[in-house]
């Protein structure tokens, strides 16, 4: 197993007595054959898995405990199915998401919606959809939620999102937590406070709790023990003033290791942290203990998917580097462009034969950025050869473009040895069909 990348592929990986890559009882280079590439491969086991892993680890703790899947990660009706079957709740950041959400008819009370900049038209659909809670981020969500909640004659519950200035050290574009960031209510500007004493104030509006999100991968434990005493130790000034703190969520950014050599602590390391954190400085303060929601997203479906792509040309510059070219990219996985984001990567077609040669594996779109692994070592890669990318499950879809004009691949979910087209690929069609031609 240990060409496998086991730690880091999913759960149902193994290598066939053909040397492929086999996911979920599925041959990769069947799949490869029958869907055309890119394709993303999702293992339904590894998805229950972890979903069950984080009822399991956080409500063993702490029993008024409800995960959260961070649908931004990724998400279609499929997804929205197996989340509800697993008894997680929804955080959603878009009416598009939403809309998957009520395509499924995913509990309404279970959706919470997230989001620095929520339009009015969202509001108005995730209120008559009758969600659960809107995690409010700005002074004017604050009023137009309000207004809105008070035109259809009902009070809305809400959380505020606020902002603790705490630096959970992750990388500069996915940290949330610090005050130059464009999410949540700051504490150190008074505007956490002001917020706070509005949504008190509100006719239409139940504040039921307070939401923070330091970032995203988070590998360290101390962050989040940092946070929640700061912001747990903030709101108590506001208990007499009538804060009823009935839900407290401490976010995500559950890291997941892409790389062999970079692994997060197990889901049980952050249970033990974030609730002991939770109860003690509750207990402490004289809260009671609120309902603990935590919202993983990258965690749940990073594992269980991988990205298959075949190879074209391959170019040799002797005494430099060896690119190989796939037929995807930054059109599918834009993350090590914007993020330099680290990727393993193996060939689902030859697993069982020894590393050669390090390469560079690239994507076809037209820029000099597009690159997929930096660095791999793989057995020697011939044209037609099939690449797998383990740990691709989030974001990849999620953040998916047609640059250059290229549909988006296709998306499979695997279990028991079956296959199941979840999202076709996309056609030249389907690209065409949102144009508007005045001369045609």
């Amino acid at each position: 197993m240990t060409n496998l990348l086991s730690e880091i592929l999913p759960i149902d990986s193994e290598i066939g007595l053909d040397g492929h890559l086999r996911i979920g009882g599925c041959d990769t280079t069947e799949m490869a054959a029958r869907y055309g590439t890119p394709l993303y491969v999702y293992d339904v086991h590894t998805m229950r898995t972890m979903c069950r892993e984080f009822t399991q680890e956080f409500g063993s703790r702490y029993p008024d405990s409800r995960a959260l899947y961070a649908s931004k990660a990724y998400l279609g009706p499929a997804m929205a199915r197996l989340v509800a079957s697993e008894g997680l709740g929804m955080d959603v950041v878009s009416g598009g998401e939403l809309a998957v959400a009520r395509a499924v008819d995913f509990p309404p009370e279970d959706i919470f919606f997230h989001g620095n900049n929520k339009s009015p038209g969202e509001v108005a659909e995730a209120l008559d959809y009758g969600i659960g809670r809107f995690v409010v981020d700005s002074f004017h969500e604050l009023d137009m939620v309000d207004e809105m909640a008070r035109q259809r004659g009902m009070v809305q519950p809400v959380m505020l999102r606020l902002s603790p200035s705490i630096d959970a050290h992750t990388h500069a574009k996915t940290t949330t937590g610090i005050l130059d960031t464009k999410f949540g209510f700051p504490i150190e500007t008074g505007d956490a406070a002001n917020a706070i004493r509005q949504a008190l104030a509100a006719s239409n509006l139940d504040l039921t709790g307070i939401h923070i999100h330091l970032g995203s991968p988070i590998f360290e434990l101390e962050p989040y023990t940092l946070g929640i005493d700061t912001v747990l130790t903030y709101l108590a000034q506001f208990i007499p003033e009538g804060l009823d703190l009935r839900d407290f969520s401490p976010g995500g950014g559950f890291a997941v290791g892409y790389v062999r050599d970079e692994l997060p602590p197990p889901i049980s390391a952050y249970a033990d942290v974030i609730t002991r954190a939770v109860r003690d400085r509750s207990r402490d303060l004289g809260f009671g203990e609120p309902r603990l929601l935590v919202e993983p997203g990258r965690s749940i479906v990073a594992r269980a998917g991988v990205a298959l792509y075949t190879v074209g040309g391959v170019k040799d510059i002797p005494g430099l580097r060896k690119y190989v070219s796939v037929d995807g990219g930054m059109g599918d996985n834009i993350r090590p462009a914007l993020y330099d984001a680290k990727y393993e990567a193996m060939l689902a077609n030859r697993v069982a034969e020894g590393n050669e040669e390090r390469v560079r594996i690239v994507g076809k779109y037209c820029e000099t950025g597009d690159i997929l692994v930096k660095e791999a070592d793989l057995p020697s890669p011939r044209t037609g050869d099939l690449v797998a990318m383990p740990s691709s499950g989030a974001y990849g879809i999620s953040m998916a473009g047609n640059y250059n004009m290229n549909p988006r691949p296709a998306v499979v979910m695997v279990e028991d040895g079956q296959s199941t087209l979840v999202r076709r690929r996309e056609t030249y069609d389907d690209l065409l069909a949102v144009e508007v031609d005045p001369g045609a």
